[in-house]
């Protein structure tokens, strides 16, 4: 093969460390894959009817957006969303839409922060933050540990701040542990961020399914200065294609942002922004989420319950109170790798968090979720899955191993 005439950047040099991940998870039938919502609960009747709406009324969707910053009734609906629902303070013009989580985070990374400065971590924390983004930018991960009320603020006081330049957390649903981040926690980081200057980016990306106790107010909305960079998106609320979600900015920084994404992505599809503004201002959202906290949680109970019946004392159940996904950990001396791997042989598949950790990973520990599995799929998984760890812990010969389906449901 000839060789290039030019050689690569510094950023295409980096982009060379990372693995593109596949999406599609354990290849099984009953698969604890975590992300995915139930689209078969998803009103596609009334979107189609929005969608046609807006067809037959207009054609500007037709054409090149002439706002920046995305289209303005979106912006003015999700803002009174989020004012309702998280206690986000802000204005429209602080609202940017973009494709989602990813490309918010790689528009902070590129005008935020300088190769060989510092961003700290939840540990374990979002894959997708330290492997496809900030990593590619050359700059320093620093993991803070968390716990069962979230980040561990007094470790994160402990280092120098002066090279730290942002705080990456999931305050309402910690990803992957499921911790939700305590008031006096949120207040201590507020605090620490104001002193050391540097700013919190605030990745709430499931809070809408929450179990148990009253909400805490997103930190965007506690804040008294202008430290927090809040990320959503619609992609667990209503489908990932849809590739809508927000940033709200500290009005300092929307000029920057801007145009920062309209260089590198000009416009998003005006159909999609104008089907989910009436979507939201209708009330239809609002609507849906309520009717998708009562099926997820229906799910939630089903599968804690039916740990506690089949596995019992091998598994300990961590941040099972929000979100569409909970964490167990498994009592054994069984590797990941042995435990996914005979757990696939009976059709069940499994996700370990150790890809999540910076330092040492936990073993033993793995994400269930369960947003898109029937009852029956949740019961029969977990049942085939503890009789795969009671023969192996046994050492019984796995190829005389049989599966004895559950004879009947939970209550």
């Amino acid at each position: 093969m000839a060789q290039l005439p030019i050689q690569l950047s510094h950023d295409a040099a980096g982009l060379a460390e990372i693995d593109i991940p596949v999406m599609t998870g354990p290849n099984a039938p009953i698969n604890f894959r975590y992300g995915r919502p139930a689209f078969d609960q998803f009103p596609i009747q009334l979107w189609r009817k929005l969608l046609s709406r807006h067809c037959r009324s207009s054609l500007d969707w037709l054409d090149y957006a002439t706002d920046t910053l995305g289209h303005r009734p979106l912006r003015e609906a999700i803002v009174g969303y989020l004012s309702r629902s998280r206690a986000v303070q802000c204005e429209p013009d602080q609202i940017l839409i973009i494709n989602g989580t990813h490309q918010a985070l790689d528009l902070i990374a590129r005008l935020l922060i300088n190769p060989g400065e510092t961003i700290a971590l939840e540990e374990p924390g979002y894959l997708g933050v330290r492997r496809y983004t900030f990593v590619s930018r050359l700059v320093k991960l620093l993991p803070i540990p968390v716990d069962e009320s979230g980040l561990v603020v007094e470790q994160l006081a402990k280092f120098p701040s002066d090279n730290i330049k942002l705080v990456y957390v999931t305050p309402s649903h910690q990803f992957p542990t499921g911790a939700v981040l305590s008031l006096q926690r949120r207040l201590e980081l507020l605090s620490w961020a104001q002193q050391a200057k540097a700013m919190i980016i605030e990745d709430d990306y499931d809070s809408e399914y929450r179990y148990s106790g009253q909400p805490i107010p997103a930190l965007q909305g506690l804040q008294s200065n202008n430290t927090v960079i809040y990320i959503g998106s619609f992609s667990k609320m209503l489908f990932p294609s849809l590739r809508i979600g927000y940033l709200v900015l500290p009005q300092q920084l929307v000029p920057v942002f801007a145009r920062a994404k309209w260089l590198v992505d000009r416009q998003l599809p005006l159909l999609e922004q104008h089907v989910l503004a009436s979507f939201i201002q209708e009330g239809y959202l609002e609507r849906h989420l309520r009717r998708m906290r009562l099926y997820y949680d229906q799910r939630r109970q089903v599968l804690v319950q039916a740990i506690n019946v089949h596995l019992g004392e091998r598994a300990t159940i961590v941040g099972e109170n929000a979100g569409i996904h909970l964490i167990v950990r498994l009592h054994t001396n069984l590797s990941d790798e042995e435990i996914i791997h005979h757990a696939s042989w009976v059709g069940v598949g499994m996700v370990t968090t150790k890809p999540y950790y910076l330092q040492t990973a936990r073993s033993g520990e793995f994400i269930f979720g369960y947003s898109a599995l029937t009852v029956q799929q949740l019961e029969e998984g977990i049942c085939k899955l503890a009789q795969v760890l009671a023969e192996l812990d046994a050492h019984s010969s796995y190829s005389n191993f049989q599966v004895i389906e559950p004879q009947a449901k939970l209550d």
